[in-house]
C-alpha cells in the first residue's frame, strides 16, 4: 500500500511539472508597441498588456514607445499601471528618429528598466490644460499650479526610479528634450541598446530598482519575445481617435444626412449618415474640440445649397469650400501636430465634397423647376388619336393607353386630339387640326 502511494505521488508530481512547464506564456518577454499619441485607448491597451504579463507569469513586459505626446489623464492612468504592475516594465525608445515626447518622458521615467535606441530623443514635457473635449486658456496663477502638478509627478516617479530629479523636472519647467546620449549621461535613462536583444544582453546580471524600493535582476537572454497586439475593438477606437478620421467622418456623414433630406425614403444615406456622424461625435468627445469650428462646417453646407439655388457661377462654392477647409482645420485645438486635422486632409476632404454637394444640389433644384412628365397632370398637353366617334364623348388613345374623353365638338374617328384638361379618369380633348384617313386609327406617339 505504501508503495503505491508513494507512485501515485510521483505521479502526480510529475503530471503537475508537465503542466507547469507547459503553461502559456511562462519564461516569456511580452511585448506591446505604442507608435501613436497618447490618449485612452493607448491606456487600455498598456493596462489590458500588463494584466496580461500577470496572468501568463512573464518575466518582463517591453514597451516600444514612439510618441509625441497626449493627454495627461492617460498618461497618468499609465504610470499608476506601470508602478503597481507585478511583473517588472521596461520602456524602449525606438526605432531611430523616433521620440518620446511630452507624455512620452513621464512613462520612460516610470518604467523599471528605461532605454533607448540611437538616434532617439525625449523630453519637452510642458504641460497644456485640456479639461473634456475644449482647451482651455489658463491665467498665469492657473498655469503655475499645472506646472507644479506635472513637476511633482515626474519628480515622484523618477526619485522612485533613482534617475536625476533635476534634469526629469527641467523636461517639465523648461521643455528641455535630450537625445539618447544626453539622456544616458545625466542618468535619466539605464540604456542606450541598438535593439531589444542588445538591451537585454546589457541587463543580464544588473539590477535595478522597483517602485516599492526593491532590488530586482532579469535574465532575459534567452527568453522569447511575444507580441501583444491590439484587439479589434481597440485598432477600431485607435482609429477612430485620429482627428483626420474623425473630420473625414463627420464632413461624409453630413453630406448623407443632405442626400436623405433631399431624397426621403432612401434610407441607406440617412443609416450612412447618423452612423458616421455619432463615431465622429464619439471620437471627437475625447480630443480638444473647438465647437466654433462645426459652425463653420455647417455654414459651408448652407453655401454649397446656396449655390444652387441662386446659381452664383461657382462663387458661393468656393466659400463653402474655404469655411469646409477652416472648420477642418480648427476643429481639434491640440498644440500636438500629430493631434491635429492635416491641411491636406481639410483639402482632399473639401474640394470633393463641395463639388459633390453643388453638383446635387444644382441637380435637384432643376429638376423641381422641369415641367410635371408623370402621372395625370403629365398627360395635359400631350397628343392622341380618336378611337371611336367622340359626339361628345368617346375613346380617345393617348400615351400608350385608352382612355375615355369628351371633345368640345364631335370628332370622327382617326381624329388628332390634344389633351387639355383630366377630370378624374376622363379628359378633356380638343381636335389637334389634322385628320388620318377616314376609318384609318393615326398613330398615338407623333
Amino acid at each position: 500500500m505504501r508503495y503505491f502511494l508513494k507512485l501515485a505521488v510521483r505521479i502526480l508530481t510529475g503530471v503537475m511539472a508537465v503542466i507547469l512547464c507547459t503553461l502559456p506564456g511562462a519564461a516569456e518577454v511580452l511585448k506591446v508597441v505604442v507608435n501613436d499619441t497618447i490618449q485612452p485607448i493607448s491606456a487600455e491597451y498598456i493596462s489590458r498588456a500588463i494584466d496580461e504579463a500577470h496572468r501568463r507569469n512573464a518575466q518582463a513586459l517591453l514597451i516600444e514607445i514612439n510618441t509625441p505626446g497626449g493627454l495627461v489623464s492617460s498618461t497618468r492612468e499609465i504610470i499608476e499601471k506601470i508602478t503597481s504592475s507585478a511583473v517588472p516594465v521596461i520602456v524602449y525608445v525606438t526605432p531611430t528618429g523616433g521620440h518620446a515626447g511630452s507624455a512620452g518622458i513621464f512613462i520612460l521615467e516610470s518604467a523599471d528598466v528605461a532605454a533607448m535606441s540611437p538616434g532617439t530623443a525625449a523630453g519637452a514635457a510642458h504641460p497644456v490644460t485640456l479639461i473634456g473635449p475644449v482647451q482651455v486658456k489658463p491665467d498665469e496663477e492657473m498655469n503655475r499650479k499645472i506646472e507644479n502638478d506635472a513637476a511633482a509627478l515626474i519628480r515622484s516617479v523618477a526619485s522612485r526610479r533613482s534617475r536625476n530629479v533635476e534634469a526629469a523636472e527641467g523636461a517639465v519647467r523648461e521643455s528641455k528634450s535630450f537625445t539618447e546620449q544626453e539622456a544616458l549621461a545625466q542618468h535619466l535613462i539605464d540604456y542606450v541598446a541598438s535593439s531589444p536583444e542588445d538591451l537585454f544582453r546589457q541587463m543580464q546580471g544588473k539590477t535595478f530598482k522597483r517602485f516599492n524600493g526593491e532590488s530586482a535582476t532579469l535574465d532575459l537572454t534567452r527568453q522569447a519575445v511575444v507580441p501583444f497586439g491590439m484587439t479589434l475593438k481597440e485598432n477600431i477606437l485607435d482609429t477612430l481617435m485620429d482627428p483626420n478620421v474623425a473630420f473625414l467622418l463627420l464632413a461624409v456623414g453630413a453630406l448623407s444626412l443632405y442626400l436623405e433630406f433631399n431624397h426621403p425614403g432612401a434610407v441607406i444615406p440617412g443609416t450612412v449618415g447618423v452612423v458616421f456622424i455619432l463615431l465622429a461625435a464619439f471620437a471627437l468627445n475625447f480630443l480638444p474640440t473647438r465647437f466654433a469650428a462645426l459652425g463653420l462646417i455647417l455654414g459651408a453646407f448652407a453655401l454649397f445649397a446656396a449655390e444652387a439655388k441662386f446659381a452664383t457661377h461657382g462663387v458661393l462654392t468656393v466659400g463653402g469650400i474655404v469655411l469646409l477647409t477652416l472648420g477642418g482645420l480648427l476643429l481639434v485645438d491640440s498644440p500636438i501636430p500629430e493631434m491635429r486635422v492635416h491641411l491636406v486632409t481639410a483639402l482632399a476632404v473639401s474640394i470633393p465634397l463641395g463639388l459633390i454637394t453643388a453638383f446635387l444640389m444644382t441637380i435637384a433644384v432643376r429638376a423641381r423647376r422641369n415641367k410635371v412628365v408623370t402621372g395625370a397632370q403629365g398627360l395635359i398637353g400631350q397628343t392622341g388619336v380618336a378611337q371611336t366617334l367622340l359626339s361628345p364623348e368617346g375613346k380617345v388613345f393617348v400615351h400608350g393607353e385608352l382612355w375615355d374623353a369628351v371633345a368640345t365638338s364631335s370628332l370622327p374617328p382617326g381624329q388628332l386630339i390634344v389633351v387639355r384638361r383630366i377630370d378624374g379618369l376622363t379628359l378633356q380633348v380638343e381636335p389637334l387640326g389634322a385628320t388620318s384617313a377616314a376609318g384609318t386609327p393615326a398613330p398615338a406617339i407623333l
